[in-house]
């Protein structure tokens, strides 16, 4: 049978763009279907607006601390509507470079939802194309629990669009999206809250990095309820009402509610009953360890699958997809030791394994090395926050098995780590290292000489 492609990729965010330009590398004719704005969640509602408006949050934290460094008279005010104008033209210039790379690579954009009617059958713009293999790439969307009112709260994605700046923000969830906001919005000034169901925020994190955070969170005033779920919102007098239910019924009142509760792959309206696509827990189709799904010519990467919800991890498997189908190269994503990191303020990062989960496998051989100190920088200021940083090991050789820290350049410490972990070093090897003095990243080496 002849295609019209040989492959076609649903959905233009990072892993669906990775995939389409890798193929097109080895000679595929490629088409990839979009139907909002090239790049996805992370380029137009996630991490790059995201990080965007946490260096302007810095500069707010800088301009606090500029007294204790010597500078008087330093007074700047903050035009959230300006600054949030300029984000969106960034974003712009991001989304017309990957429309040239496609072009320039010779790749079709189709500016549409795309549905299947079989296996290798596609509905797109109202017209059937055909592709010998079809790659599902088209991410995630946030959850909103059911419950009364919850059309007066917003997500995550319109916290990218508000017109002005909230002066009471509460948020409900203390996941890494919940914690990133709470920490930007402090530094413009917001009074925020944040509700979570569990005692700390950040599940899933290490306790030490869980806890650090809190801490350096409700440091800065920034308020946490814990053990609570939001149960109705109300709004009254330009108001919002927000009652929660756990060990006792309480009521906030903000001007804006932010739902961080969670995610789902974006994987209805795809028509993949009709190509005989499996889905799994919470709609997450169901894919092999080379990304195909239970249909041969159908694939999957990225945050629409059951595994590891992260852009890079997203990009990884596109590439490792395209190597495998299309360069006749059989490659696999290796999961062990990714790392991930937080970047609220205090910003905090992993990889590895948590003390839980070491312990969990490996019992009572784990080991743990724990510091905490102020870094030079915050030594001038009155908040003076503290770092945290923390190496799970086992057995007598002490191979690392996860760091975690909590502190500044947490993000670019540990990713710089990551291949040393992923080599197997011991924390020996890390004793026998000499770092650069002063900076936060030495303290990882003078756990052997404390």
């Amino acid at each position: 049978m002849t295609f019209d492609y040989d492959l076609f990729v649903i959905g233009a965010g990072p892993g669906g763009l990775a995939a389409a330009k890798k193929a097109a590398s080895y000679g595929a004719r490629v088409a990839i279907a979009e139907q909002e704005a090239i790049g996805g969640t992370c380029v137009n509602r996630g991490c790059v607006p995201k990080k965007l408006i946490v260096h302007a949050a810095d500069v707010a934290l800088q301009n606090q601390m500029a007294y204790s460094y010597g500078w008087s008279d330093y007074q700047t005010t903050f035009d959230w509507t300006k600054f949030i104008r300029s984000v969106h033209k960034h974003i712009e210039s991001i989304n017309r470079s990957s429309s040239k790379q496609l072009q320039n690579a010779g790749i079709e954009l189709i500016r549409s939802q795309a549905t299947f009617t079989n296996t290798h059958t596609l509905e797109v713009h109202g017209r059937k194309v055909t592709a010998d293999k079809i790659l599902i790439a088209v991410g995630a969307k946030p959850i909103l629990p059911e419950i009364s009112g919850i059309e007066f709260a917003i997500t995550s994605r319109e916290m990218f669009h508000l017109p002005y700046l909230p002066k009471r923000l509460a948020i409900v969830g203390g996941g890494y999206i919940g914690v990133e906001f709470s920490s930007m919005m402090n530094a413009f000034g917001c009074e925020v809250t944040i509700i979570d169901q569990d005692e700390m925020i950040l599940s899933g994190f290490d306790d030490d990095i869980r806890r650090g955070v809190q801490e350096g969170l409700t440091k800065r005033k920034i308020r946490f309820i814990g053990n609570r779920t939001a149960q109705e919102i109300k709004y009254s007098e330009e108001n919002l009402l927000l009652t929660m239910s756990g060990d006792s019924q309480n009521i906030i009142t903000a001007d804006t509610i932010l739902m961080a509760t969670g995610r789902a792959p974006n994987t209805k309206n795809l028509g993949l009953e009709k190509a005989g696509v499996e889905l799994g827990e919470k709609g997450a189709i169901k894919v092999d360890e080379y990304s195909r799904t239970t249909q041969e010519n159908i694939f999957a990467v990225g945050d629409c699958t059951n595994r590891l919800p992260l852009t890079p991890v997203a990009r990884s498997e596109a590439a490792a997809f395209a190597n495998t189908v299309f360069g006749k190269k059989q490659q696999k994503v290796n999961y062990d030791y990714v790392p991930s990191a937080v970047f609220a303020r205090p910003e905090a990062a992993s990889v590895g394994m948590t003390e839980a989960k070491a312990r969990e496998k490996f019992g009572e051989s784990v080991k743990c090395y724990r510091d905490r100190f102020q870094p030079l920088f915050s030594q001038m200021t009155k908040e003076g926050d503290q770092a945290t940083i923390k190496l799970v090991v086992e057995g007598e050789s002490e191979r690392i098995l996860g760091v975690h820290m909590v502190g500044e350049h947490a993000a670019d410490i540990i990713q710089s780590l990551t291949v040393a972990i992923r080599k197997g070093i011991t924390k020996q090897d890390l004793d026998e290292t000499i770092g650069i003095h002063p900076t936060t990243a030495e303290e990882f080496y003078l756990f052997g000489s404390q």
